[in-house]
């Protein structure tokens, strides 16, 4: 039997907990493996322990634009629960670690024998659909000085550590501006303080003053997450 070390799973009721469980694998997650890609049918559902993974959109010549993050507190293949078989969304693990998979077909087999299993994932759907929202308009209106702030806000949430791997490279792509914009941003959260950065090690210094220098949408996910999902 598997420890339940994931937020929706433990969210459940011992025996449907228990069921689920059992019918899930243990897999390590390697850094920068793709679980699946837009478009793909499902195969699995996967329920992050202690790693995480970027949710991509990808567009014709342009480079991935991140719009999802997930970590202990999700899953990835949400969208059977809406009798979707197709990938909305490519996922790339971004943080190495571990994971429950589920196949598709055990997975539908839960959620008709467990009404709360549907209720939670159901509540997980709206509480992505509601910051994807939140994410489009902070892309638009925000600084990317606050937006990298965000990003590596919700980075050490799901790494649950203060030191992660990211390069610069990386980080334009996922919020999808330029490689100077990231190292102007960086070196003035750096300058300040909050954060140091060598040769692609970022650690965090001063979370609270990271809060600070975020932008609102960082406290707005996290509410909107705890009001349904708490």
């Amino acid at each position: 039997m598997h420890a339940a070390q994931n937020h929706l799973v433990e969210l459940l009721p011992r025996v449907d907990r228990q069921r689920l469980l059992a019918a899930c694998e243990p897999v390590d997650l390697q850094l920068g493996e793709v679980l699946c890609e837009r478009g793909d049918a499902v195969h699995h559902v996967y329920f992050p322990i202690d790693g995480f993974i970027s949710l991509l959109m990808q567009s014709d010549h342009h480079p991935s634009l991140e719009v999802g993050m997930v970590g202990r507190e999700g899953m990835v293949g949400a969208a059977l629960l809406l009798g979707v078989g197709a990938e909305p969304l490519q996922a790339l693990v971004q943080g190495a670690g571990s994971t429950l998979r589920m196949s598709k077909e055990a997975f539908d087999n839960e959620l008709d024998m467990s009404p709360t299993l549907r209720r939670v994932v159901g509540r997980f759907v709206f509480v992505r659909l509601s910051q994807m929202a939140g994410l489009a308009a902070c892309m638009r209106f925000h600084l990317i000085g606050q937006r990298l702030a965000r990003w590596l806000l919700m980075s050490q949430d799901r790494a649950h550590a203060a030191q992660f791997h990211v390069t610069h490279e990386f980080l334009a792509a996922m919020l999808g501006v330029r490689r100077v914009g990231i190292t102007a941003a960086a070196g003035e959260l750096a300058r300040q303080g909050l954060i140091t950065y060598h040769r692609g090690e970022l650690t965090v210094l001063d979370r609270t003053g990271l809060e600070r220098a975020s932008c609102a949408c960082y406290a707005a996910d996290r509410s909107i997450y705890r009001e349904h999902l708490a």
